[in-house]
C-alpha cells in the first residue's frame, strides 16, 4: 500500500478556510479545526490534509480525493457517493451511519475509524484497501465487490455481507462469530481458528436450534 506522505521537506501545504473552489479543484492545502453545520462538496481534492473538522450535516458527490489524509474528523451520517479515492488514509473519524454509494478505492487506509450502522453499496476495490481497528456494527455491506481486501483487528457485531464478490477478502485477525452473510463470504481469507466463529454465525443465520435430545 502507498499512502500519502505530507511530510515531505519540499511539500508545503497552504491554509485555506473552505475547502469550495470556483475551479473545481483544492491542490496543496490544509483545513481544519472547523465546527460546520453542513459540509456539501462535488470537487477535486489533490494532495491535502483534513484535521479536526465536525459537519452536522456532511453531502460528498463526485468528490474524488488523490494523496489526502482525513483524521480526528466527525463525518457521521455522511452521504458520499460516486467518488474514486486514491492514495488516501482515513484516520480515528466518525462516519457512523454514513451512505457510501459507488465508490472507487484504490490504495485507501482506515484506521481506528467508527462506520457502525453505515452502508456500503456498490463500493469497488482497484487497489489496496485495508480496514485495521476499525468498528463496523450493524454495518451492511451490498453488492460490493471486496476482492482482495483487508479487515484486521476489526468489530464486525451484526456485520452484514449482502451479495457482491469477495475473492481474497482477508479477514484474518478478527472475530467472525456475529456476522451476518456468511453464506456469501465464498473464496475469502481467514485462519484456522476461525472457523469455529464462521460456524456459530451460520447457526445463528439459519435460526438452527442446537440441542442434546
Amino acid at each position: 500500500m502507498t499512502t500519502p506522505d505530507l511530510d515531505e521537506a519540499d511539500l508545503y501545504l497552504s491554509t485555506v478556510e473552505t475547502l469550495d473552489s470556483a475551479r473545481g479543484i483544492v491542490q496543496d492545502f490544509a483545513f481544519g479545526d472547523a465546527d460546520l453545520r453542513s459540509l456539501d462538496l462535488d470537487t477535486r481534492l489533490i494532495t491535502g490534509r483534513i484535521k479536526g473538522v465536525h459537519s452536522q450535516r456532511v453531502e460528498f458527490q463526485a468528490l474524488n480525493l488523490h494523496r489526502v489524509e482525513i483524521r480526528d474528523s466527525d463525518l457521521r451520517s455522511v452521504r458520499w457517493g460516486e467518488s474514486k479515492l486514491t492514495r488516501v488514509v482515513v484516520r480515528d473519524c466518525k462516519l457512523m451511519g454514513a451512505a457510501l454509494d459507488g465508490l472507487v478505492l484504490d490504495d485507501v487506509l482506515f484506521e481506528g475509524c467508527r462506520f457502525d450502522y453505515a452502508a456500503f453499496d456498490k463500493i469497488r476495490v482497484t487497489g489496496p484497501l485495508v480496514f485495521t481497528g476499525c468498528v463496523f456494527t450493524e454495518a451492511v455491506f451490498s453488492d460490493c465487490d471486496l476482492s482482495d481486501a483487508v479487515f484486521f483487528d476489526c468489530t464486525l457485531r451484526l456485520t452484514e455481507f449482502g451479495a457482491g464478490r469477495y475473492r481474497d477478502t482477508d479477514l484474518r485477525g478478527n472475530d467472525l462469530s456475529k456476522i451476518r452473510g456468511v453464506t456469501n463470504l465464498a473464496k475469502v481469507r481467514i485462519d484456522h481458528t476461525q472457523q469455529a466463529d464462521l460456524a456459530h454465525a451460520l447457526v445463528n443465520e439459519l435460526d438452527i436450534t442446537v440441542g442434546d435430545n
